[in-house]
C-alpha cells in the first residue's frame, strides 16, 4: 500500500466512522428528530455499523484500520512503525471531516435544539466524557475497553477464514457493539483517540448554538487510556500467541 492510498483510505473510512457514530448519537439526543430518545443499544449498533461501512470502504487502500490504537497495537506485533503516523493522520483528518458532516445533516436540529428551554447538551454527540468523573477509574475503563478490542482484532488475524470470506470486518463491527453493550457505561466508551479527540476539536471550532464547553481538561483520558490499551494488547498477543 502506498503512502498516498493510505492516508486517502484512512480519511474516508473514518469519516464514514465517525459520520454514522457521531449520526446516531445526534439521531437520539437532539429535538426534533425522528430518533430521539431511541436508546444505548441504538447507539452502540450505530457505532458497530459505522466501524463496519467505514472499514469495508477503507480496506481496499489501507486495510481499514481507523484507530491509532489498533494501529499501535499492530505496529507492536509486527514491528513495522514506517507508516504509523501517515495511518495516524489520515484517521485526524478523517475524524474531524466526519464530525463537520454529522453538523450539516443535523444542521436544523442543532439550531432548534438551542432554542428549547431545555437544550440538550451538543458534546456527547461529538466526543465522550464519563458519567463519574474520577481519573484512575475512567483511564482504567478506557484501557480495559480498548484492549478488548485490539487483543481480539489481532487474534482474529490467525483465524485464515474470517480474512479469506472478508467476514473480518463483520466481526470486528459486532465487536465493537459488544464492547458499547457492556463497557460503555462509564465513560461513553472511546476506545479510539482520533474518533474522540477529531471530533472535539470540531465541537470547538463549530458555530453550534448554546453547545457549552469542549471538557478540554477531561479530553487526555480518551486519547492516552486508548492508546496504552492498545499497546499493551499489542504485548499480550506477543507474550501468548
Amino acid at each position: 500500500m502506498s503512502n498516498g492510498d493510505i492516508f486517502v483510505g484512512e480519511i474516508i473510512g473514518t469519516a464514514i466512522l465517525i459520520l454514522f457514530g457521531a449520526g446516531v448519537v445526534a439521531a437520539v439526543v437532539l429535538n426534533y428528530s425522528k430518533a430521539q430518545n431511541a436508546g444505548w443499544i441504538v447507539i452502540a449498533f450505530g457505532w458497530g455499523f459505522g466501524v463496519m461501512a467505514g472499514a469495508y470502504t477503507a480496506a481496499p487502500l489501507s486495510g481499514g484500520q481507523l484507530n491509532p490504537a489498533v494501529t499501535i497495537g499492530i505496529a507492536i506485533d509486527t514491528g513495522k512503525w514506517d507508516k504509523v503516523p501517515i495511518y495516524i493522520a489520515g484517521q485526524m483528518v478523517g475524524a474531524m471531516l466526519g464530525a463537520v458532516l454529522c453538523w450539516l445533516v443535523y444542521y436544523a436540529q442543532f439550531q432548534a435544539n438551542a432554542e428549547e428551554e431545555m437544550a440538550q447538551p451538543t458534546l456527547g454527540i461529538f466526543s465522550t466524557s464519563p458519567t463519574i468523573r474520577n481519573v484512575v477509574a475512567n483511564l482504567m475503563t478506557e484501557i480495559i475497553a480498548t484492549i478488548s478490542l485490539v487483543l481480539p482484532i489481532l487474534a482474529f488475524g490467525l483465524t485464515k477464514g474470517l480474512g479469506q470470506s472478508g467476514t473480518a470486518v463483520l466481526v470486528v463491527s459486532f465487536l465493537v457493539v459488544g464492547i458499547g453493550l457492556s463497557l460503555g457505561g462509564p465513560t461513553g466508551y472511546a476506545i479510539n483517540p482520533a474518533r474522540d479527540l477529531g471530533p472535539r476539536i470540531v465541537h470547538s471550532l463549530l458555530p453550534i448554538p448554546n453547545k457549552g464547553t469542549s471538557e478540554w481538561s477531561y479530553a487526555w483520558i480518551p486519547v492516552i487510556g486508548p492508546l496504552i490499551g492498545g499497546a499493551l494488547a499489542g504485548v499480550i498477543f506477543n507474550a501468548a500467541f
